[in-house]
């Protein structure tokens, strides 16, 4: 990859850059469907899944995923490939909330859904997903080092629902505390299954 100057209208390349800095390709590394599943997993060096120190940050995408009942999505960490997900994490919540007959619309910090050191499994969205047919959740959440051994691992979730009649946009970021390389992701819904949807994991250059 080379950088680009512009002079007189007219690109020029200048050098490429070196291969230990990041470009932000995405490699797929696995694509699990949901289907009535109490949980969906992702365990380094099982099935495929790489979730190491070959790549430093690692993106999880949730595509149409629809509740067997209305809850909420949520997520928790391991680090002893599966066999506890229990991580003490601290998180912060907030939602950008606007429904479909424009009657009201709202930003609000989620204090019931955030954590305090808590090993408990973290909510990416505050407001539940519904049940019925048109009701489905899709967003991201992007870990960070899991394998450091330094230093606590960071994460940024997004996510867009639909709650009834209205879109909800729900921010949540937070940090597993802990310098233990963490090797496995979990996520499941708060109450009953994820009925159906997709979990797509990217290591990121």
């Amino acid at each position: 990859m080379a950088l680009i100057t512009v002079s007189n209208n007219s690109l020029t390349a200048v050098t490429a850059l070196p291969a230990s800095v990041p470009t932000g390709a995405l490699t797929l590394i696995k694509s699990i469907t949901a289907s009535s599943s109490a949980s969906i997993s992702f365990v380094d060096g099982t099935d495929g899944v790489v979730l190491d120190d070959t790549y430093k940050s690692y993106i999880f995408k949730f595509i149409n995923i629809h509740p067997a009942s209305s809850s909420k999505l949520s997520v928790n960490f391991s680090v002893d490939s599966g066999s506890n997900y229990n991580v003490t994490k601290t998180n912060t919540l907030f939602n950008a909330q606007h429904d479909e007959a424009d009657s009201y619309g709202e930003l609000a910090y989620s204090s019931n859904d955030d954590l305090a050191q808590s090993t408990a499994f973290a909510v990416l969205s505050p407001g539940s997903t519904g049940a019925d047919n048109d009701s489905n959740l899709g967003g991201h959440l992007q870990l960070f080092s899991p394998a450091d051994t330094t230093f606590v691992k960071h994460f940024i979730s997004i996510i867009n629902h639909s709650a009834g009649a209205a879109s909800n946009n729900s921010f949540m970021a937070g940090y597993c505390n802990t310098t233990s390389a963490v090797d496995a992701v979990q996520f499941k819904m708060s109450s009953g299954a994820i009925a159906d949807g997709i979990i797509k994991l990217y290591g990121v250059k």
